[in-house]
């Protein structure tokens, strides 16, 4: 899973670099978040996921704070801003988050946050979590792109 989360940035890069600005404002599917939106939304949710790895680490069972994922993905940032700023942010984001999942013994990964929606997760569900994450939204834009030929 580690080695998902270290490669991820890398993988997105490829496969957006060299769409139009009309393929980024294109929805993965209908009524779904466009392709920029999408890559916005995975810097969004994976700095939520490396502080929450973060806060387990040094802190006993935290609670950690939700998102509104539709709200921040209709903010001008995410709606409007070259992918390139959120691919800095997720290879630097990455880069750090890697360093710190490869030091981790079993009873670092057995450590607890709570969240309000999900319940109680350790650090290895949540490396998990995220490493099922960035596929999941890759397999949108790759799938969009192979359906118009991109």
């Amino acid at each position: 899973m580690i080695r998902i989360i270290e490669a991820f940035p890398g993988e997105l890069r490829e496969l957006v670099q060299d769409l139009s600005d009309g393929q980024l404002d294109t929805p993965y599917r209908p009524g779904g978040w466009t392709i920029r939106q999408v890559v916005h939304h995975l810097a969004d949710s994976h700095v939520h996921g490396y502080i929450r790895t973060k806060l387990a680490l040094t802190e006993d069972v935290p609670i950690v704070k939700p998102f509104d994922e539709e709200a921040w993905a209709k903010l001008t940032d995410a709606s409007t801003e070259p992918p390139e700023v959120s691919l800095r942010l997720l290879e630097a984001l990455h880069g750090r988050w890697v360093v710190t999942l490869r030091t981790l013994d079993e009873p670092a990964l057995l450590r607890k946050v709570h969240h309000p929606e999900f319940g109680t997760q350790t650090v290895s569900r949540i490396i998990q979590g995220y490493a099922w994450h960035g596929r999941h939204h890759h397999a949108h834009i790759a799938n969009l792109r192979a359906e118009n030929g991109w």
